[in-house]
């Protein structure tokens, strides 16, 4: 009864697979490059685990440095995760390049990409920008009355893309912060040192 299962298995086997497979000496042909393969899948997999710990690392530290240097909270996180985004980049592709994967055309991709992104959201990051630039320079803070893009009120919030503004009837009025920073500013409350 054995002898008819083995049969019956070679048989299945020969008609299943190539008949290149089943002959001893490809397996002995093949290990070599299983074993090389093997450890390229081994080497990519540790580099992008490393990697994503160091990237992880770094933007903590990063954010750690700027919270201390009493760099705005938001603006330290906003940069915190862009780095780690863009060495988690950096990662993935070394790890892919290890596989044997030619990454130039990868790397083109994500310049593409970047430039296709960054075209279709010029106005958001004009307005990012200027953000930062209020956040940084500190022309008024929070609770300050302002005239800035031909809006008065009490200064209620400074955000990454826009500020709150109180207006004299109890209006909320947005701003976008490229259009502040792009006007003249009146300060009613003085200058402020950053």
């Amino acid at each position: 009864m054995p002898i008819l299962l083995e049969t019956v298995v070679a048989d299945t086997l020969a008609k299943v697979l190539p008949t290149e497979v089943i002959q001893p000496g490809f397996w002995a042909k093949m290990l070599p490059k299983l074993q090389v393969i093997g450890i390229k899948l081994l080497a990519a997999l540790l580099i992008f685990i490393i990697g994503k710990w160091v990237a992880k690392w770094i933007s903590k530290l990063i954010h750690k440095a700027m919270v201390k240097s009493k760099t705005d909270e938001t603006l330290a996180a906003f940069i915190s995760n862009i780095t780690y985004f863009l060495l988690l980049i950096f990662v993935v592709i070394a790890a892919i390049s290890k596989l044997g994967v030619q990454t130039t055309s990868f790397v083109a991709i994500i310049g593409a990409a970047g430039l296709a992104i960054g075209l279709a959201l010029q106005g958001a990051l004009s307005n990012f920008a200027a953000g930062v630039m209020l956040i940084l320079f500190h022309p008024f803070k929070v609770g300050d009355n302002v005239t800035g893009a031909g809006q008065t009120g009490k200064v209620h919030e400074i955000q990454m893309f826009s500020t709150v503004l109180i207006g004299p009837d109890n209006q909320a009025i947005i701003i976008p912060n490229a259009k502040i920073t792009a006007d003249v500013i009146i300060n009613f409350e003085g200058v402020h040192k950053a």
